[in-house]
């Protein structure tokens, strides 16, 4: 044979593709990862950062799980900030802007170390099947290459078509050209596609910007990492500098007209686009009463003078986003390097997918990324993660991993696609988790290690890390639970923070609910109590998640017991072969809706858009016959 069998077979080499690979290679597979360009692996299409609200936990319970995502962020940042510090810590999301080359390089490096992992530079443009299962691709040269599982993670390759203005022309972004032949061989193995759009702002070259005129926005003088292996990351005065610009009515002005020529507007572009990440465009028209909006200056890395304009995607022609940009104060003499364009590409909606990445339709075939309907780098390297792992156990004869709702953020992300499905592209938010005080950035490890070392991820170096984090946790809570704070060490800062002091001597962990008090604040006032903390640990991740267990005790007991009650609903499994024609007492709707998503469990039913209470019980008396 000229190829020889590989177990898994990535087909792409985004965000997606590249953690299938890592994910498939380090647990022992033979993988091939086959992209149109091995040049642009992990490319930052759009904006050069990583994380966000929402987004930050993902990249944490990537890391947690083996994956490579947060030490690469790590690796490459330019600029790091933990987002609503303001808030409660289950609203805390880290953020890091990246040097968009080096991200690229490191995450090629990273996939480089694994023996079991090759690359092909190619394009697919079917598969190989046999039997309602995957056993193969089939490459534009014509080359059949056998594999025993597939991961499709084509991003907006399939059939990419680039706006500007009244101009379009095939492509997968600016560059590189679109994959064909995979959305039509899908079909005609009766899978149901359609068209999502997105789109990126011009790049800009920052030596013509005024950056006088703008805001400065500095990183976090104390960065978290996203790796829990990371033990360092530049300070504040060694990150580079973000700032913010603002639209005004005459910039507003010179982009209306150019309306006319939009392909947003004279419907050239059908497609649906990200609700939550607008074109200027867009905005200006939605929210007419509004004289100005916010844009973010971003610099694309250490070694570039190109800036990225977070919050000006666009379409429109080439002229108007010059003229426009040269009206922004600040940017009078701007230089574009590059326009920015919108693209429509295929999808595959998600309720053809299990929760475990594998198609229904197809054995062995695995979808990972935009190709189910997301948005997002964060969202994609999720769903590859979770891929190249069941891929890999399904060909170990293992069982597939299948992550809850109230385990993590990845299981609300793939739980949300498969039941709900999306005719947008999804973006998580964190009010799509409705147990997210489980689920913080800052307990991922705590919550995920265990089964990445189960699974065979987790090395040696994060097994002993965690095991040490674990013990310096349970030891510290055990001498904070008995330590008692005195009023006269404490008053006088109770007094400064205008709460009411203490009357007698109490244990330290009812001190630490009251609000806007913290451990290193009291460390101030009590060297004893400094003393003994630093006795057990200096790792101010462990005393900042025994602070946050002590202050959100409460909370969380009542979210595991809201856990443990759902989950006895959750956990009854549906028979695959139910016909739920046979049901009569279901609804119309929820019929139809059940039939199209085939959950698996009552828990997943009753979560399907569609599916009342009333079907759910009829189904449960089903069921219990």
């Amino acid at each position: 044979m000229l190829h020889p069998q590989y177990d898994v077979i990535v087909v792409g080499g985004g965000h997606a593709g590249a953690e299938a690979a890592a994910a498939s290679g380090r647990m022992g597979c033979s993988t091939l990862l086959i992209s149109l360009n091995l040049n642009a692996i992990a490319q930052m299409s759009c904006n050069p950062a990583i994380g966000g609200v929402a987004k930050g936990q993902l990249v944490r319970e990537i890391d947690a799980l083996g994956g490579i995502m947060g030490a690469v962020a790590d690796s490459s940042g330019v600029q790091f900030r933990m987002l609503n510090r303001s808030k409660g810590p289950a609203m805390w999301s880290p953020r890091a802007q990246s040097d968009r080359m080096l991200y690229a390089q490191h995450i090629r490096e990273k996939l480089e170390e694994i023996p079991t992992l090759h690359m092909r530079q190619d394009s697919v443009v079917g598969l190989l099947t046999d039997s309602g299962s995957v056993n193969g691709v089939v490459t534009q040269s014509g080359q059949h290459i056998p594999g025993k599982a597939v991961i499709l993670t084509n991003g907006t390759f399939l059939n990419g078509l680039i706006h500007i203005g009244e101009k379009n022309f095939g492509g997968g972004r600016s560059g590189e050209r679109a994959s064909v032949g995979i959305t039509e061989n899908l079909e005609q193995l009766g899978f149901e596609s359609g068209r999502l759009k997105t789109g990126t702002p011009p790049r800009l070259d920052g030596r013509t910007i005024d950056f006088e005129k703008l805001e400065i926005q500095y990183g976090d003088d104390e960065p978290t990492p996203f790796s829990y292996l990371t033990k360092s990351i530049p300070d504040k005065d060694k990150q580079l500098t973000c700032w913010i610009a603002y639209t005004t009515p005459a910039v507003h002005e010179v982009l209306k007209s150019g309306f006319d020529r939009s392909p947003m507007f004279n419907g050239r572009i059908t497609s649906t686009g990200p609700r939550y990440c607008p074109s200027i465009e867009d905005k200006i028209n939605r929210f007419a009463e509004r004289d100005r909006h916010q844009l973010f200056v971003e610099p694309e890395g250490w070694n570039t003078y190109e800036i990225y304009l977070n919050g000006f995607s666009t379409s429109l022609p080439e002229d108007t986003q010059y003229q426009a940009l040269r009206t922004i104060p600040g940017f009078e003499e701007v230089v574009m390097i590059r326009p920015g364009y919108a693209i429509e590409y295929d999808y595959f909606p998600p309720h053809q997918i299990n929760r475990s990445m594998e198609t229904k339709l197809l054995s062995s075939l695995y979808f990972a990324g935009q190709i189910n309907g997301t948005t997002g780098y964060e969202e994609a390297a999720s769903q590859g993660l979770m891929a190249g792992i069941n891929a890999a156990r399904k060909i170990q004869g293992k069982e597939e991993i299948v992550l809850k709702r109230s385990e993590a953020y990845i299981g609300v992300l793939i739980d949300d696609l498969v039941n709900k499905g999306t005719e947008e592209p999804y973006r998580m938010f964190t009010s799509r988790a409705e147990h997210r005080i489980l689920l913080r950035q800052d307990n991922a490890d705590l919550r995920l290690t265990p089964l990445s070392r189960d699974i065979g991820l987790a090395t040696e170096t994060r097994i002993n890390d965690f095991a040490r984090k674990e013990t310096e946790i349970s030891k510290l809570k055990e001498f904070l639970s008995d330590y008692s704070v005195r009023p006269e060490k404490f008053n006088l800062l109770l007094e400064h923070k205008q709460q009411a002091p203490l009357k007698q001597s109490q244990k330290l962990p009812k001190l630490i609910t009251r609000p806007h008090l913290g451990l290193n604040e009291l460390f101030d006032h009590d060297p004893e109590l400094t003393e003994g903390v630093f006795s057990i640990t200096k790792n101010p991740l462990v005393i900042e998640q025994v602070e946050i267990q002590f202050k959100y005790e409460g909370y969380i007991q009542k979210e595991h017991e809201m856990v443990r009650q759902i989950s006895e609903k959750e956990n009854m499994s549906i028979p695959e072969s139910i016909d739920y024609s046979k049901i009569q007492s279901l609804s119309s709707e929820g019929r139809q809706k059940l039939q199209k998503v085939l959950p698996e469990t009552i828990g997943q039913a009753g979560r399907i858009s569609g599916v009342s209470a009333s079907d759910i019980a009829v189904l449960m008396v089903y069921l219990n016959h």
